[in-house]
């Protein structure tokens, strides 16, 4: 059953977290060389591909006992929480891996979208909030549809308007609003799993 407030939840808590990670920089990259759209296309599918094995870790999560989970949850939420808060910036070392292609044709250009966000996004920090957000609230396909959109928009801002955004929101306060919000998810699950 789809849930709206399951959605809304995933979305800011993965768009947030996503902000200021590296991809969005590359998305942004490039969105200033290529056709927007072509960019788009591929990135969105690589996000699609890492929902989907996000969902299916998190769905396996659910077979453990509801104490445990919670737990387990719980301290995925704190390690994403640091990491949010403790992680350097100015990662560009995934860019500089993936050589963008010299033509403009569709293929070629969301091809290399995709297969930057395939690599760079494996096991990153949005992947797994996803999995524990899937585990969470034991509802794949609103987990799925909040964290897809969440990842699209973040992609799309990257993409067309990264640099506007960059300039009036600082990138400091979006970590430590994401941070925030996993510190909260993070205390209410630890709390449902001592409560039981």
């Amino acid at each position: 059953m789809l849930s709206f407030t399951i959605m809304a939840i995933t979305f800011g808590v993965i768009f947030l977290a996503e902000l200021p990670d590296k991809t969005a920089l590359a998305g942004l990259m490039l969105g200033t060389r290529y056709k927007a759209s072509y960019v788009f296309v591929g990135v969105a599918a690589a996000f699609a591909v890492h929902v989907v094995l996000a969902i299916a870790a998190g769905s396996v999560l659910t077979l453990l006992p509801h104490r445990l989970l919670q737990a387990i949850v719980g301290v995925l939420f704190l390690a994403g929480a640091a990491m949010l808060l403790f992680m350097k910036g100015g990662d560009d070392e995934d860019g500089a891996e993936v050589k963008a292609p010299a033509d403009q044709s569709f293929w070629k250009v969301s091809g290399a979208g995709f297969m930057l966000i395939l690599v760079a996004e494996f096991g990153d920090l949005t992947q797994i909030m996803t999995a524990n957000l899937a585990a969470r609230y034991d509802n794949p396909l609103s987990v799925g549809l909040g964290a897809v959109f969440g990842l699209w928009a973040v992609a799309g801002l990257g993409i067309v308007g990264g640099k506007a955004l960059m300039k009036r929101v600082p990138l400091r306060l979006i970590t430590k609003v994401a941070a925030c919000l996993m510190l909260a998810l993070a205390g209410f699950s630890l709390f449902e799993a001592i409560a039981g």
